[in-house]
């Protein structure tokens, strides 16, 4: 077979198989079609069919393969992200500055903490941290993983739980998306590259003065040329943040976060969003755990994951409720909040995967990490659902974001 037919019948596999299972398995309660997309690229990868089958694997996952592979999936994750920053009103966002940096805080801060205790109990034994990690490097990673959301996967579900457009969801996307941008500065200081921080307060810098020119242009535009300057304005903000360090998903964020919805008819927005969630995501969903190395390692790296996913699931639902009580939340909010923000997917085993390369962690803890992510991720609609019916009866969902 030639490359086009090898790369086709790849594509065959990515959106055949975790349909099949999705569908006939009937999952949809534990885990949505986007967590067994997840799950089944890192089933499909080198740590399981690439073990099992290691031929059939290079075969079909050639490096040229890949490489199409991951152009399709960067691109279909930066316009998923995109759309949800545009999903958010930054005037909400300002005028709730306080209850928004607050929570982000909390929802950041708590589990970070519990992360590292996780980390130090971890590190007083052998085979855990990484050849070329420092303590403190192993302690602040580990915390970081555990405190991570996974914005694209949030956006799904909370699509897919009917919250995103109300306010409740808008708040939840406020703080994420606060957290998601100090994930990836701490991240910088972690791998010690104090060139990569100063690059990224120069692309923050940069990124608000061309904001202003971008905005001002938009307005002139008509909505056909809105569309496509979108796409360049897209294509510019993550490749700034990725040079800078602070991945292209935060550029994709920035630059759909100072558009306005009101741009573009809604009609065509909800259309690119569904097509996108069709067509392309899927792709981002298998391509990244085609992409994960593990193996699964003895009954110890059970337990590290049970232990870093109790610090993940117990720091976020303990920082909700701690931005609760000192903001004045109604009964109810902190849990819903607490467990959409847990959720870890693609972004924790990215995270993974850079601690991973620097050999910060070792193979085993990366096993336990990406075994948290899966579990986080497959927690939270049985976990909220029912929350939410509860909600809607006493109508919070629809209150104001105060």
């Amino acid at each position: 077979m030639n490359t086009t037919e090898i790369f086709l019948l790849a594509m065959l596999l990515i959106f055949s198989v975790p349909y099949l299972v999705w569908r006939l398995g009937k999952t949809d309660y534990v885990a949505p079609l986007a967590v067994v997309q997840i799950i089944g690229g890192v089933l499909l990868g080198p740590g399981v069919l690439g073990a099992a089958f290691p031929e059939y694997h290079r075969f079909v996952f050639t490096p040229a393969v890949m490489q199409s592979l991951n152009g399709i999936a960067w691109w279909a994750v930066m316009l998923f992200v995109m759309l949800a920053g545009m999903e958010l009103d930054l005037k909400k966002v300002w005028q709730y500055r306080r209850e928004s940096g607050a929570t982000a805080a909390f929802a950041l801060g708590v589990p970070l903490l519990f992360g590292c205790g996780a980390a130090l109990l971890l590190l007083g034994y052998q085979g855990w941290i990484g050849p070329k990690g420092k303590d403190w490097q192993f302690m602040l990673g580990i915390g970081m993983a555990c405190a991570v959301t996974a914005l694209p996967v949030l956006v799904l579900l909370m699509e897919k739980l009917e919250m995103l457009r109300q306010p409740m969801g808008q708040r939840i996307l406020r703080y994420a998306s606060l957290d998601d941008v100090a994930i990836w500065g701490v991240l910088a200081v972690i791998m010690l590259d104090w060139e990569r921080v100063g690059r990224q307060a120069g692309f923050l810098l940069a990124f608000a003065v061309l904001t202003v020119l971008f905005r001002r242009l938009m307005v002139k535009l008509e909505e056909s040329d809105r569309w496509y300057v979108s796409l360049i304005w897209l294509a510019a903000c993550g490749f700034g943040a990725d040079w800078a360090g602070l991945h292209y998903m935060v550029g994709a964020f920035l630059a759909g976060v100072v558009m306005d919805a009101h741009w573009f008819e809604q009609r065509k927005l909800d259309m690119l969003f569904k097509h996108i969630l069709l067509a392309l995501m899927p792709v981002f969903f298998l391509s990244t755990g085609l992409r994960t190395q593990w193996d699964i390692g003895s009954y110890p790296v059970f337990f590290a994951a049970g232990l870093m996913l109790l610090a993940s699931v117990g720091g976020k639902l303990a920082g909700a409720r701690l931005a609760g009580k000192m903001l004045g939340w109604k009964q109810g909010e902190a849990s819903i909040i607490g467990w959409l923000l847990q959720t870890k997917g693609l972004i924790e085993i990215i995270f993974a995967n850079i601690l991973l390369d620097k050999q910060i962690i070792s193979g085993e803890t990366f096993t336990a990490l990406l075994l948290m992510a899966c579990a986080s991720t497959m927690l939270t609609v049985p976990m909220v659902h029912p929350k939410l019916h509860r909600a809607a009866g006493s109508g919070l969902l629809q209150q104001a974001s105060s």
